[in-house]
């Protein structure tokens, strides 16, 4: 059987994702394949997981709220210890394959206030890029993106569809500022 071509563009692959009860992927498993706001109504506890298909934003609270973490395909067998999470998976989000262009404005305070900068790809520290000493809100144009809380994709991170951001504090990230950005890309999958 040969591998579907991901870069055609009418193929769609929507993520896939198991989650089990218990480490090493023990115990009951939930088979998940769309967003879910609440684990705990399928399963009590999560230990581990396998993303089969994908990606996948998780978070330690339900409603997508809380740390997010993003998993793409692979084996995580004990990804509470792997990824320093205190509490287990309690919502997840699917990620979908995109193609075309990324677009995004990031404003260095809330309600889009202060310095404003259209993006069209990557930006490891906007600091060294804009003199921009953080990213408050932002508009998401075109495309899907990782947002951290460090320079070079490192802290705490927030998934960014298509959409307007005006308070990220709304967002279940208090005291949140991002300082670098970097595109979802189908190179993921």
């Amino acid at each position: 059987m040969t591998q579907p071509d991901f870069h055609h563009k009418n193929v769609h692959v929507s993520p896939q994702i198991i989650f089990y009860e218990d480490r090493n992927f023990q115990g009951r498993s939930y088979d998940c394949s769309s967003d879910c706001a609440d684990l705990s109504s399928y399963m009590s506890r999560c230990h581990s997981c396998r993303v089969e298909r994908g990606c996948v934003m998780v978070y330690d609270r339900t409603n997508y709220m809380g740390n997010q973490y993003f998993m793409r395909r692979g084996e995580y067998a004990d990804y509470m210890s792997m990824m320093g999470m205190s509490d287990g998976i309690r919502s997840c989000r699917m990620i979908p394959m995109y193609h075309g262009s990324y677009r995004m404005r990031i404003y260095e305070r809330e309600n889009f206030g202060g310095q404003m900068y259209e993006m069209m790809d990557d930006c490891d520290n906007i600091m060294d890029r804009y003199r921009m000493s953080s990213c408050m809100s932002c508009h998401v144009m075109d495309g899907h993106w990782l947002m951290y809380e460090h320079p070079h994709y490192r802290g705490r991170m927030m998934y960014m569809r298509p959409g307007e951001y005006r308070n990220f504090m709304n967002m279940g990230m208090s005291n949140m500022r991002f300082m670098s950005m970097r595109r979802i890309m189908d190179s993921y999958y």
